[in-house]
């Protein structure tokens, strides 16, 4: 599920990708407690309608160039990952960005013609452990929530318990497993989530890198 923080508090909230798709171009900025909709100020709903969309619009078109020109924040190293799909379920894509000191190490990224924005989100976060030699103490860092306390938390729990979960199925099973097996193979790794589209570079570059199936240009 995607996550974002609050510009009024800097909570970090999620928002499920059923409602983004909804709203094309909407990016949400503010927590529920925060929303310009339940304090009910008209200026901020006015701010919302002229600012949200061409900003929004603006982050999908840029290419991989244009976001190291845009961004400067957050981390200068690590693993960056992404992953999206576009509505969900539907076609959809994945990226990771290896950085070191601000430098790019390795960057990958794919594609798949029917899928779900946890499952690129997984993808994204197995591709990075892939490209990590056992021994790397490197921060792998992903915007899901989600995903995060799947692995740290959950996902132990359900293999101890023959890879079942109270109230229904585990979704994206395999991928769980294989991102699981992947994170125990790199213990000096660190999994952190970070918030999306907060103006952090390499978490912009990841993204760009998970929807550039939509762009001509990379």
């Amino acid at each position: 599920m995607p996550s974002f923080q609050c510009q009024t508090c800097g909570a970090a909230f999620d928002i499920a990708q059923s409602t983004l798709d909804k709203f094309p171009g909407w990016r949400p900025r503010f927590c529920r407690s925060h929303s310009s909709k339940k304090s009910g100020s008209s200026q901020g709903v006015a701010r919302r309608k002229k600012f949200v969309p061409s900003a929004a619009f603006e982050r999908e078109s840029l290419t991989l160039a244009q976001v190291l020109a845009k961004y400067e924040g957050g981390p200068e190293s690590g693993a960056f990952t992404d992953g999206s799909s576009m509505p969900n379920p539907g076609p959809g894509g994945w990226g990771v960005v290896l950085v070191e000191a601000g430098e790019i190490r390795a960057a990958r990224h794919g594609r798949h013609p029917k899928t779900t924005n946890n499952r690129m989100e997984l993808t994204a976060l197995i591709e990075a452990f892939r490209l990590l030699p056992d021994d790397a103490e490197v921060t792998v860092h992903t915007d899901s929530r989600l995903c995060v306390d799947t692995i740290e938390k959950w996902a132990p729990e359900w293999e101890r318990k023959g890879w079942r979960k109270k109230g229904g199925e585990i979704k994206s099973v395999e991928l769980v497993q294989e991102l699981l097996a992947q994170r125990r193979a790199h213990p000096r790794c660190t999994l952190q989530w970070i918030p999306a589209h907060s103006g952090q570079r390499w978490n912009e570059y990841a993204d760009r890198l998970a929807t550039a199936w939509l762009r001509d240009e990379l």
